[in-house]
């Protein structure tokens, strides 16, 4: 049975990059101010890569290895006009990867099937040399860093990527947008009989369960209507989210205070939960009452707590939501 959510494909990105793969965490180069963002410096070994080809789209990146730095050199190859991202945004990137050494490239997020990483510049989240690569780019940008192996995979390197320990990275990456961190849209008119829902000042849901029997059917509520895009199904989609029990009230799983907004293909998520979003805009905050047979079935989920009978209640913060890229077809003949 799937986990709620279940990050799946969209995942990939984000694990290899977690903060638990570096073996140090420097200070960051991002203040987090607005306006007094001070970005990693260039150096011979970032100005020396060349990259080609249009943002958003897969780079044709040169490079004599092996590449050497102490710390995070960064380079801008285009300069983007929109907001700084800051220390603490979430932003949307594409990226690349390639050994420093060998010059190999070793994954990209533009590949046939891959996703935008959500990236939570926070270097307790992410490895700093990723971290310090994004902070304080304009939306827009395209920059390259060379990262070291104390600032990107530590001593242990990463045998999933073919990096040694000795490996320093470079990495392109396309900054696409900051996302919010909580729905922004207009409120909308509570429903009878749903859960009510009190948030505090960051967007932080506290809900209330009715005590009375849950509904038999799904069953979903519109808090806040957003004016951004339809989530199409299939689409990868940001979100902060609280889930709980009708019957006890109590709260199984949250991005909230856990981390932040995830992404995930509503594909990678119980019924229930993808109905829920399905067919909304992006700014939406919606309840869903989900029951088992759309939600955990039968068979419940014994590590969350939920037994074969329970309804499920989320609190879903619709953030982001973008089409996921065909996965590559076989070569004909």
């Amino acid at each position: 049975m799937r986990s709620i959510p279940a990050l799946a494909a969209a995942a990939v990105a984000a694990t290899l990059l977690l903060a638990g793969c570096a073996a140090s965490s420097p200070d960051p180069s991002a203040t987090g101010a607005a306006g007094d963002c001070s970005p990693a410096a260039s150096g011979s070994a970032s100005n020396g890569v060349t990259v080609t080809g249009d943002f958003k789209s897969a780079p044709k990146t040169a490079f004599t290895g092996p590449l050497t730095v102490d710390t995070t050199q960064r380079t801008v190859v285009t300069e983007g006009d929109g907001d700084v991202v800051q220390k603490g945004d979430v932003a949307t990137i594409d990226f690349t990867i390639y050994n420093g050494t060998s010059g190999k490239q070793v994954f990209s997020t533009l590949d046939a099937g891959g996703t935008q990483l959500q990236l939570t510049v926070d270097d307790t989240q992410f490895i700093p040399g990723i971290v310090n690569a994004v902070a304080c780019s304009p939306v827009g940008s395209r920059v390259v860093a060379v990262i070291p192996p104390a600032e990107g995979f530590g001593d242990t390197g990463n045998d999933q990527l073919g990096i040694a320990a000795t490996d320093s990275m470079v990495m392109v990456a396309d900054v696409e947008a900051i996302i919010p961190v909580r729905a922004d849209g207009e409120d909308q008119p509570a429903q009878d009989g749903f859960p009510t829902v009190t948030l505090d000042d960051t967007g932080a849901p506290t809900v209330t369960v009715p005590q009375a029997d849950p509904p038999t059917t799904l069953e979903t509520e519109v808090l806040k209507k957003g004016d951004g895009a339809v989530v199409a199904d299939g689409d990868n989609v940001t979100v902060q989210y609280q889930g709980l029990v009708w019957g006890t009230g109590k709260v199984f799983d949250q991005s909230w205070g856990q981390g932040g907004p995830r992404t995930f293909p509503t594909t990678g998520v119980v019924k229930g939960f993808a109905a829920a979003m399905i067919g909304q805009t992006v700014g939406s905050q919606v309840v869903v009452v989900i029951p088992p047979d759309q939600g955990y079935g039968s068979e419940g989920n014994s590590a969350a707590g939920i037994t074969g009978t329970d309804t499920l209640v989320f609190v879903i913060d619709i953030l982001a939501s973008a089409s996921a890229p065909p996965a590559a077809t076989p070569d004909a003949g």
